[in-house]
């Protein structure tokens, strides 16, 4: 088994754990990943508190599996990753699930060649406006399933499948 080694930065301390509580004031979170992980699913599942995501650094190319990886973050308002390696991820399947309070989601960089589940990726994202999935690729998904379900806010889909 793998871990994710998580470090809470507040200007007073670092501490390291693998959760954050929902009282604390953490204003930034240094994640130090194992470089042999290849799935980030659940990584921030049903992290609530969290208002932004930016990634500095991912150039993980090993990664395959980000299903549930943002699920029911619904304080969520603004995530960058621009910059995210995406070649030979497989699953992403709920991976913005209940991203309830997301507007705008940057996902031209998505590589999307070796996906075979989106199923419910998108679902209750009920204040996301528009996507750009024109770099999308689906020859290989053999489920989209609710992928855009309760998505009441959507108004523009940029697609090229």
């Amino acid at each position: 088994m793998y871990y994710y080694h998580i470090y809470f930065n507040n200007d007073k301390k670092e501490v390291k754990r693998n959760f954050l509580n929902k009282n604390e004031n953490v204003e930034k979170i240094k994640i130090i990943i194992d470089f042999q992980i290849k799935s980030f699913e659940r990584l921030f599942e049903r992290c609530k508190c969290i208002e932004y995501i930016y990634f500095k650094k991912f150039c993980r190319n090993n990664v395959t599996n980000m299903n549930y990886m943002f699920s029911r973050c619904s304080s969520l308002k603004e995530l960058n990753i621009s910059n995210f390696n995406t070649n030979k991820v497989t699953n992403i399947e709920y991976m913005f699930d209940e991203c309830s309070s997301l507007k705008d989601l940057n996902l031209s960089n998505f590589n999307t060649n070796n996906a075979t589940d989106m199923s419910h990726m998108f679902y209750h994202c009920s204040s996301l406006e528009e996507l750009n999935l024109s770099n999308f690729k689906i020859n290989n998904v053999t489920n989209m399933s609710y992928m855009f379900s309760r998505c009441f806010s959507l108004k523009e889909i940029n697609k090229s499948f």
